[in-house]
């Protein structure tokens, strides 16, 4: 906020207050650029400067302060068309590109985590710490993040489990919702019966501070009672703790722009009043002025006459500079709200429950009233709502955006103050970092309806004859008609002319939403493949673990088998000693070779462990013809023995 709201200062500053400043005629030298006689006595008195009357209403901080001049100094500034390029395309061309931008930056960080639905609080175990971290302070703030996402987890998971009853809940659900929108309603009333009583007090004398500043009080005092009353009606709901942060933050966000909208619609009827009333101070200024010349010249007097003095002349209403003092208003008492409150409501409060602890009756920092809880939320939706202000007010009030960069510098440090001194943790848990793009959607939203009040002023209603760079013309609008027809070849006006055909900026409008909906398919379309890729590959991950299970619970089956074939073996071979002489016989006859290959081919493999390459078996006995006598077990003389073992197979064992 602070960085945007510093360049739509250097553009302003720079680009219509430094200039009109310096080039433009020197204040008291026409009629808008000094205070009219009949306030110049209490011109400089404080309540009159604090109402931003007096001095501070004909100064550069104001709209009506500009010179309708087409261009102004040696170097033939072009002010009008400055003011209109600025204060509409640059503030809100540039606030949308970086809006845009950041929410873009947010999205595609968010891609980057993951899949966190799976074995999240292992994930969060072993892979959150960073291991490059070297500063003790960095290292903090690191474990107290991860101690933050383990809360947020554990709260997660107590959700996913909880057992209601859901009838209750949704009539619990629907009467907070009933009575939200009734609170809603009635501030709204309130304030546009705030506004319509000070219509009525500005026609009065003598008025009190309260009369004229009634209007700021009240929508700073519902601003501050609002949300906490919000709160307490949303306990019915009993939503998951981030989805309740969701709807506590766009209740409150709609009560703000509720108020803020029913101020404006109030305001514009005050705007329509005035307009019907230029027309006869109009009529008036221009009789006043006929007939100071008339009676100059029915004097018959050869001697020009004096000039009137510029502080003489009949004023308009300058409904824009009314329109302009009412913003600047409602934040400066939203400055003055804020900083009472973190010294009334934070630190008052934290001294005392630190010192009179020690001498109450129960123990104040647990119980009420405590420490002062962060909201940082709630401070996020604050400088949002002051944001959209600014936008809304800063066409009025050139000098609003500058007022609104002090107030971000002071109330960054004294809200610093407040935090180290006086306020604890919020006890809900949540992660601002997944928030991000929530709060940037509000502030698109907020700058979307910025716009419109502005562009209705523009389009729609006439400019004030006497005050603001487009005095003297039909619609501000036509500043840029002017530029085209004055400083343009005609070639490039035509050429211009042709783009500005409505025709031809419907198929533009038209274009542009068909893209929009092209990428929008596109990126469904991107989406599901995503999905798709991600289904796959857990399903490929679960295939792989099956074959991991299946192999490690077969290779103890196949173990158990060579348990119970071995020992069967063995136990053959002793079943039979005769065998065993008559072997030892045939072992002496045949060669070393012969033997030595035996030797090789004999193996055992030990209980307990797993061969590397199937064993082979020694064949001792030659077939032998099937009789019914007895045959001997011996086998001929210079044959090599063959067959099986009786009662192992083939001899392999596979």
């Amino acid at each position: 906020m602070y960085g945007v709201n510093l360049v739509l200062f250097g553009l302003i500053f720079g680009l219509v207050i430094i200039p009109e400043m310096l080039m433009g005629a020197s204040y008291g030298s026409i009629p808008r650029k000094i205070v009219p006689k009949a306030e110049q006595p209490t011109a400089m008195d404080f309540s009159v400067l604090w109402d931003f009357e007096g001095y501070i209403k004909y100064s550069a901080l104001f709209y009506g302060y500009y010179n309708n001049q087409r261009t102004i100094g040696w170097l033939k500034y072009r002010l009008p068309m400055a003011y209109f390029m600025v204060g509409v395309v640059g503030v809100y061309g540039y606030s949308l590109m970086v809006v845009i931008r950041s929410m873009a930056r947010n999205a595609h960080e968010d891609t980057g985590d993951g899949d966190d639905e799976n074995f999240i609080f292992s994930w969060k175990m072993f892979t959150s710490w960073d291991y490059l971290i070297g500063n003790p302070e960095t290292a903090d703030n690191k474990f107290a993040s991860i101690t933050t996402s383990f809360k947020e987890s554990i709260v997660d998971e107590q959700e996913s489990n909880k057992e209601e009853n859901i009838h209750l809940r949704r009539f619990l659900r629907v009467l907070a919702n009933v009575l939200i929108t009734c609170c809603l309603c009635g501030s709204g009333y309130l304030i546009y019966f705030v506004v319509k009583r000070s219509q009525m007090f500005s026609k009065m004398q003598n008025i009190g501070w309260y009369e004229r500043n009634e209007v700021e009080i009240v929508m700073s005092l519902l601003g501050m009672f609002c949300p906490p009353l919000f709160e307490t009606i949303a306990a019915l709901e009993d939503y998951h703790p981030r989805i309740g942060l969701k709807w506590q933050l766009g209740r409150i966000f709609a009560l703000f722009l509720g108020n803020l909208y029913t101020f404006l619609l109030a305001l514009m009827d005050d705007v329509k009043e005035k307009l019907a009333e230029e027309g006869v101070i109009r009529n008036m200024t221009h009789w006043t002025i006929l007939m100071y010349h008339n009676s100059s010249a029915g004097n018959q007097s050869t001697v020009t006459p004096p000039p009137m003095h510029p502080a003489d002349v009949h004023r308009g209403p300058c409904w824009e500079t009314t329109v302009g003092i009412e913003f600047v208003r409602l934040t400066v008492s939203d400055i003055l709200v804020t900083f009472v409150t973190i010294l009334v409501g934070d630190f008052l409060r934290a001294c005392f429950v630190r010192f009179i602890n020690y001498c109450w009756c129960w123990d104040l920092e647990a119980g009420f009233p405590s420490y002062a809880e962060f909201d940082i939320s709630g401070n996020v939706l604050g400088l949002v709502f002051n944001q959209g202000m600014i936008w809304m007010g800063s066409f009025y009030a050139p000098g609003l955006v500058g007022i609104n960069v002090l107030r971000l510098l002071t109330s960054m440090y004294f809200q610093s103050w407040a935090v180290m001194s006086s306020n604890v943790p919020h006890e809900r848990v949540f992660k601002a970092s997944k928030s991000n793009n929530f709060y940037m959607g509000l502030l698109l939203l907020i700058l979307f309806l910025s716009v419109l009040p502005v562009a209705y002023t523009i389009m729609s209603l006439p400019p004030s004859f006497d005050c603001g760079p487009f005095s003297g013309k039909r619609k501000m609008y036509d500043v840029i008609q002017e530029t085209i027809t004055y400083d343009f070849p005609p070639l490039v006006a035509k050429i211009l002319g042709y783009l500005t055909n409505p025709g031809l900026i419907m198929t533009a409008i038209l274009l542009m939403v068909l893209a929009i909906y092209y990428l929008n398919a596109v990126a469904a379309a991107y989406q599901h493949a995503n999905a798709e890729l991600k289904r796959k590959m857990l399903m490929q991950r679960e295939d792989e673990k099956n074959k991991k299970n299946n192999k490690a619970s077969t290779n103890p089956a196949m173990q158990d088998l060579e348990d119970l074939l071995v020992p069967c073996a063995k136990s053959m071979e002793k079943s039979k000693p005769g065998e065993g002489n008559n072997l030892e016989s045939i072992s002496n006859k045949t060669s070393g070779a012969a033997g030595a290959s035996r030797n090789s081919n004999s193996y055992t493999p030990a209980r307990g462990v797993i061969p590397d390459t199937p064993p082979y078996l020694i064949v001792t006995r030659p077939p032998t013809p099937r009789t019914g006598e007895p045959v001997s077990h011996l086998p001929r003389q210079g044959s090599y023995p063959r067959g099986p073992h009786p009662g192992i197979g083939k001899g392999k064992m596979h």
